[in-house]
């Protein structure tokens, strides 16, 4: 399979997004996080555009070891001064410079003749390699672009030696069918055309940026450009994560491949997200909270069948946990069983599925989703009774600024009454420790969850925690008007459980298997 350069222009054309405004250590941040990613090349920024700017796009040109850095320049003397200036200590400097070529741009921007242009074009490429190895050259607006004068643009860039030519669809105008053609074009009838890379960078104002960058792909293009998220100008750039995915779980069609380290996808998207105040939809292709995530009971099914029925991706790729099966009212009793088996309660007889299902349904028919604790409440309506092996009997913490907080725990237990002072990293952790003391299990906690019951200053807190002990795990529940108390009373509540999971024969495979599920 033929390599498809990836092209980051997060740091540049993302931080143009509005509102988007990255200092530079932020902007250094994420090109680190772009370099484990496996990006080919970074655009860190425009240069010229603020002494701000380009003192980090110098920063980080000196923190990037292992890609590429580019500066972007219009096609100006000063521009690309700028840009030679910022790119100072980089290992493996580019430049990116642009002009406009379409009508509309020449007429009403540039002010220019087709001849003007190709002059500009001429001089300020034979400057930029003067001091840069690799440039690129994009066309701007290539995609309103007589094909002829592109032809005759892009023949010039050849001639005069660039390293990559870009064909912007700089207003999201095209269809994949025409994008793709123009690359076919230069293909075909631009000299030299295999000395240089063809690159396209697309904008989604259509909602075709990526299905675009993929028609380029067929065409020939050797280079994508776009960001993480698809953040940008207007309604943004291509996701790269859109294309590596397409790339990868479409491989066998495209026959090209990116060099990209896939499960660094979701861990770099949520960076981005949180340094650029720019929230990911919960339906966004790929990283988005709903990409794995399934309510529907007919699909529901399927995946705890076989993942592939809905699955096309395994969230694994891209560094995300397993898929989520969301319990709302369209789900079925297949998930809802699973879902009890997550929380620890495998030991369940029909007749009490059942009435926590019917239960459920009713529950979902008022809210739209259901989560982990209301199925809990459920469960704590006489369905289930835990034997009580340990009850705390009392509870006091003491926290100072200078010391940290310590806990002394009174607990009820099989050998009597015992008692226990341990501090911690916070007041739930002495707490726990205090209470691992004394019962003598060794526990891992996997999962802690606070919310509030009720409202106003006195409101009920209530905790959730989720205990693991090798191949054993259970919940516990904890209710107070001090969340300290609820977080005492949730740990031990777990470590009843696990006690009593303890105790149970062993379920087989089989077992379980003949349990009918609807």
């Amino acid at each position: 399979m033929r390599k498809i350069y990836m092209f980051d222009t997060t740091l540049r054309d993302g931080e143009q997004s509005p509102g988007v405004n990255l200092n530079t250590q932020e902007k250094v941040e994420i090109a680190l996080q772009l370099e484990k990613l496996g990006i080919d090349r970074i655009e860190a920024g425009f240069p010229i555009a603020s002494p701000g700017d380009l003192a980090a796009v110098n920063a980080v040109a000196r923190a990037v070891k292992n890609a590429s850095v580019t500066g972007l320049a219009r096609s100006r003397e000063k521009d690309i001064d700028a840009v030679v200036e910022a790119l100072k200590g980089a290992q493996d400097p580019r430049i990116h410079i642009f002009l406009a070529t379409s009508p509309i741009h020449r007429k009403h921007k540039l002010r220019m003749e087709k001849h003007e242009v190709l002059e500009a074009a001429e001089a300020m490429i034979k400057y930029a390699k003067k001091h840069f190895s690799q440039v690129e050259f994009s066309a701007e607006d290539a995609g309103r672009t007589e094909i002829d004068f592109l032809v005759e643009v892009t023949a010039l860039a050849v001639k005069l030696g660039v390293s990559v030519v870009n064909l912007p669809d700089t207003v999201g105008y095209l269809s994949p069918y025409e994008y793709g053609n123009i690359f076919k074009t230069m293909k075909e009838q631009v000299p030299g055309i295999e000395k240089v890379q063809l690159s396209a960078h697309c904008h989604d104002d259509l909602g075709l940026a990526t299905a675009n960058a993929l028609a380029a792909i067929q065409n020939g293009a050797d280079q994508i450009e776009g960001t993480i998220n698809g953040i940008g100008e207007r309604a943004g750039n291509t996701a790269l994560e859109e294309v590596a995915l397409a790339l990868y779980t479409r491989g066998e069609f495209f026959q090209a491949t990116t060099g990209l380290n896939l499960q660094e996808i979701a861990k770099t998207s949520r960076l981005v997200s949180k340094l650029t105040g720019m929230p990911v939809p919960g339906n966004k292709a790929i990283v988005g909270a709903n990409a794995f995530a399934h309510e529907s009971g007919i699909h529901q099914d399927g995946v705890l069948k076989e993942k592939t029925t809905y699955e096309i991706i395994s969230p694994a790729t891209i560094g995300m946990k397993d898929s989520k099966l969301v319990l709302g009212k369209h789900s079925g009793r297949h998930a809802f069983r699973e879902k009890l088996v997550d929380l620890g309660f495998e030991g369940l007889s029909e007749e009490q599925v059942n009435a926590a299902f019917g239960k459920f349904k009713d529950l979902a028919d008022r809210k739209k989703d259901v989560s982990n604790e209301d199925i809990l409440a459920l469960l704590e309506e006489k369905i289930i009774e835990t034997p009580e092996v340990f009850a705390l009997e009392q509870l006091i913490v003491s926290f100072d600024s200078h010391k940290g907080p310590s806990a002394t725990v009174r607990l009820k237990t099989p050998s009597g009454i015992v008692s226990h002072t341990a501090e911690g990293n916070g007041s739930v952790d002495a707490i726990y420790h205090a209470i691992n003391a004394q019962t003598g299990e060794v526990v891992e906690l996997d999962d802690y969850t606070i919310k509030s019951v009720t409202d106003g200053t006195d409101a009920l807190g209530e905790v959730h925690v989720v205990l693991k002990q090798g191949e054993y795990s259970a919940q516990g529940r904890g209710v107070s008007t001090d969340i300290l108390e609820a977080s005492a009373r949730a740990y031990v509540d777990a470590l009843n459980r696990l006690v009593e999971k303890r105790q149970e024969p062993p379920r087989t495979k089989r077992d379980r298997d003949n349990v009918t599920l609807i």
